[in-house]
C-alpha cells in the first residue's frame, strides 16, 4: 500500500491546523512529517514555538512534529497536500504550488465554495492550476476545534482511485476522526460547497427568531436545492444524502459554532454584513459562494430560491426582510 511519509497541509486557518493535527497523530508509531503552510507569519512563529496556533485555534496545544512554514519549497517531498486555503484564494496558490509539486501527488481538497466568476468546482480548478495532481475530497460534518481536540467526527473521502482513496484514509484516519470512502467528487464538492450558503439563511431565521418550525422547513427545502444542484451536474443522490451533504447541512444549520450560521444570525439580528466580517479573522466561504452557486444553477437552470435570497442579500440587493417576504409568498407547489 502506499505510504505517506511526508503531508503538507496548506492552510493555516483553524480547519488546517485541526487537519494537521490529525496527520500528525495518525502517523504516530511510524516516521511521519506534517508541515503546516500558513501565509501569516505569526502562525508559523506560533505553531513552530509554542506549538500553538494562538491567531486561529487558541488553548490546543499542537503535536510537535506539526512544522508550519510559508515557503512552498518546503512542500516539494511532499507525498500528499491537504488543500485547506479558502475557495476563492485556491488558484493563486496553486499556481505557487506547481513549480514544486511532484506529478501525481495525490491533493486532497478540504475547503468548500464555488469560484466566483468562473464557476467552477474546485476539483476543476485544481485540474486546470496543477494538472499533474491526482484530485480528491474530503468533506464532511466536522467543527475545527472539535477534531484538534480529538472529539469524535466522521467525514466523505471523495476519489476515483479506491486503492489511493484507501491508502489515504489509512494515512489519516484515526478512531476518532473516521473517512468513509466514495468515488463521487462532484457530489462532495457540491454538498459543501452548498450547505454554507443555507447555513447562513438558517442563521437569518434563528436570529430573527422565526422558530424552530421554519428552520426545520428551511433545512430540508434547503436539502432539496443542493440534491437538485448536485443531481444536475452528475452527482449521485447517495452521497447528497450523506455525510458530505446532509451531514454537514445538519451540522452547519444548527450550530452557531458555525461561521456561516453565526453570521446569518447576525444578520437577523440587525447588524451589517460589513461589520460582521470586519469583527472577523477567518474567511466565511457561504458569503463569497452564494453568488457563484446561484450563477452556476442558473447555467443549468436548476431552481434555488433560498440560496438565491442568500445571495441578494450578500450583494446588497434585497435586505433581510425582503427576502424573507419573497420567499414567504413564493406560489404554493409540489414537494420535489
Amino acid at each position: 500500500m502506499r505510504e505517506f511519509e511526508h503531508i503538507g497541509v496548506i492552510g493555516g486557518g483553524a480547519w488546517g491546523t485541526a487537519l494537521a493535527q490529525v496527520c500528525a497523530r495518525a502517523g504516530q508509531g511510524k516516521p511521519r512529517r506534517v508541515t503546516l503552510w500558513a501565509r501569516e507569519a505569526e502562525v508559523v512563529e506560533a505553531v513552530n514555538a509554542r506549538h500553538e496556533n494562538a491567531a486561529f485555534l487558541p488553548g490546543i496545544a499542537l503535536d510537535p512534529v506539526i512544522r508550519a512554514t510559508s515557503a512552498f519549497a518546503d512542500l516539494a517531498s511532499a507525498d500528499a497536500l491537504l488543500m485547506v486555503t479558502p475557495a476563492q484564494h485556491m488558484r493563486a496558490v496553486c499556481a505557487g504550488l506547481k513549480p514544486v509539486l511532484k506529478p501525481g501527488t495525490p491533493v486532497l481538497l478540504c475547503a468548500k465554495g464555488v469560484e466566483q466568476g468562473t464557476h467552477k468546482l474546485l476539483t476543476d480548478v485544481l485540474g486546470e492550476t496543477l494538472p499533474d495532481a491526482i484530485p480528491a475530497v474530503l468533506s464532511g460534518p466536522s467543527f475545527a476545534a472539535e477534531v484538534a481536540r480529538g472529539l469524535p467526527t466522521a467525514v466523505t473521502l471523495a476519489c476515483e482511485d479506491e486503492g489511493l482513496a484507501t491508502a489515504l484514509m489509512n494515512a489519516i484516519g484515526i478512531p476518532t476522526f473516521r473517512p468513509y470512502y466514495s468515488p463521487d467528487l462532484i457530489g462532495a464538492e457540491v454538498g459543501g460547497a452548498v450547505k454554507n450558503v443555507l447555513a447562513i439563511a438558517c442563521g437569518i431565521v434563528e436570529g430573527k427568531k422565526l422558530g424552530a418550525s421554519a428552520r426545520a422547513a428551511l433545512t430540508t427545502r434547503g436539502f432539496a436545492e443542493m440534491t437538485r444542484l448536485g443531481l444536475a451536474l452528475g452527482a449521485r443522490a447517495e452521497t447528497l444524502a450523506g455525510l458530505s451533504g446532509l451531514g454537514d447541512l445538519v451540522l452547519t444549520c444548527n450550530s452557531p459554532q458555525s461561521r456561516n450560521m453565526s453570521l446569518g444570525l447576525a444578520l437577523g439580528e440587525g447588524k451589517s454584513l460589513a461589520d460582521i466580517l470586519g469583527a472577523r479573522n477567518a474567511v466565511t466561504e457561504g458569503v463569497h459562494s452564494a453568488t457563484a452557486v446561484v450563477d452556476l444553477a442558473a447555467t443549468l437552470n436548476v431552481e434555488m430560491p433560498i440560496s438565491e435570497a442568500v445571495a441578494s442579500i450578500v450583494t446588497g440587493k434585497a435586505n433581510v426582510d425582503e427576502a424573507i417576504a419573497a420567499l414567504l409568498t413564493r406560489p404554493f407547489k409540489s414537494e420535489t
